[in-house]
């Protein structure tokens, strides 16, 4: 592999980290591959990335850029902000555990329209409202307290730039086998044809938008999670090297968070030096109308919601063994030392094939 590739799978390697911390399996891992980061890209990438940063305005800022090597927790946050909104919903909201030693990462999924107490307005509403309310600063804490679990930092995405990714990247590949159809009365006008080989910007961005599926709010955010990891494979693929500046910009535009680019630099190259597998879980629940409006929400599941704060608290116990790090509700150990990214990976084909259905 010549030199040019190998250092662009490097920075194609930090967005996927940026976005999602994801199961990508680096073909240059090692000290060689961080060397090479450091030596020949994490400056010119600080340098694209500093208008990401944004720290939360209801925390004193940092006096230094925060470690990582420790267990930490990250809220990503998925916003559809259409054309003319200054700030939209969080359509995506995934409670991460980041484990850099070992390289293992929890990623739970809080569906959209679970009902949920909004921290700061006094009430209970859909969770994605929080973003809506109050930015940032609202969407973190509410996951705080519906999760019983501290947000150590948060990464939001704007999903309407990344049309503008996506082509950049020729298309991405999305599981659709059934021609996918947005005709409801209150809904967009769209259709998505059924197995192509590449899907443009706008199509990968209707697939996440679509709403009509039997799955609802659940399916939607296998969809989200989808779209943003098969933007990770296409990238990791890349070849051309002129095209990685144009690309961080594109994610420097549509992306913000409380990290430094300092701080995402060093987690990039510690993530170069680790072999790394990525979990996944949904939060349980079932839809239901409610209120004096008769609005639909999205119950959780009592019972799951108490396994997923214990499952929490257990990934960040920095001496909790990689072997005993499991999902809510299964038995067993060893789940998580397997192949990198490969349960998660086979857990949202799954999901999505059905949603596409």
């Amino acid at each position: 592999m010549n030199k040019h590739r190998r250092y662009a799978r490097i920075a194609i390697s930090l967005i996927a980290v940026l976005l999602i911390l994801s199961g990508i399996g680096y073909a240059n891992r090692g000290t060689l591959a961080a060397w090479g980061f450091d030596t020949f890209l994490s400056k010119r990438v600080e340098a694209k990335l500093a208008d990401t940063y944004q720290p939360l305005t209801d925390r004193p800022a940092e006096s230094e850029p925060p470690a990582v090597t420790e267990p930490f927790t990250l809220l990503l946050m998925g916003v559809d902000a259409r054309p003319g909104q200054t700030r939209g919903r969080s359509d995506t909201l995934i409670y991460t555990v980041v484990r850099p030693k070992d390289g293992n990462v929890l990623m739970v999924s809080v569906p959209r329209d679970s009902y949920a107490d909004i921290v700061g307005k006094d009430k209970k509403d859909k969770i994605t409202h929080a973003y809506a309310y109050g930015g940032p600063e609202m969407a973190v804490n509410s996951v705080q307290k519906l999760l019983d679990a501290h947000v150590d930092h948060y990464a939001s995405i704007n999903f309407e730039g990344f049309v503008e990714a996506v082509d950049t990247l020729g298309g991405i590949s999305l599981p659709i086998t059934k021609d996918i159809v947005n005709k409801g009365k209150d809904h967009e006008k769209f259709t998505i044809k059924a197995n192509k080989d590449s899907y443009t910007g706008q199509e990968a961005l209707n697939y996440v938008r679509y709403r009509e599926d039997a799955g609802g709010d659940v399916s939607r955010t296998e969809r989200n999670r989808v779209f943003l990891e098969a933007i990770m494979r296409k990238a990791s693929s890349l070849k051309q090297w002129d095209k990685i500046p144009e690309l961080l910009g594109i994610v420097g535009d549509n992306f913000r968070t409380d990290l430094p680019p300092s701080a995402m630099t060093d987690l990039a190259k510690q993530f170069l030096q680790t072999d790394h597998r990525i979990r996944s879980y949904t939060l349980k629940g079932s839809g239901a109308r409610m209120g004096s409006q008769n609005l639909w929400y999205f119950v959780l599941n009592d019972n799951d919601l108490a396994q997923v704060r214990t499952t929490i608290a257990k990934w960040l116990d920095a001496d909790t063994p990689a072997a005993e790090l499991t999902l809510p509700g299964e038995t067993g150990a060893g789940t998580a030392a397997g192949t990198a990214g490969g349960t998660a990976a086979r857990q949202t084909a799954g999901a999505s094939q059905a949603a596409a259905s």
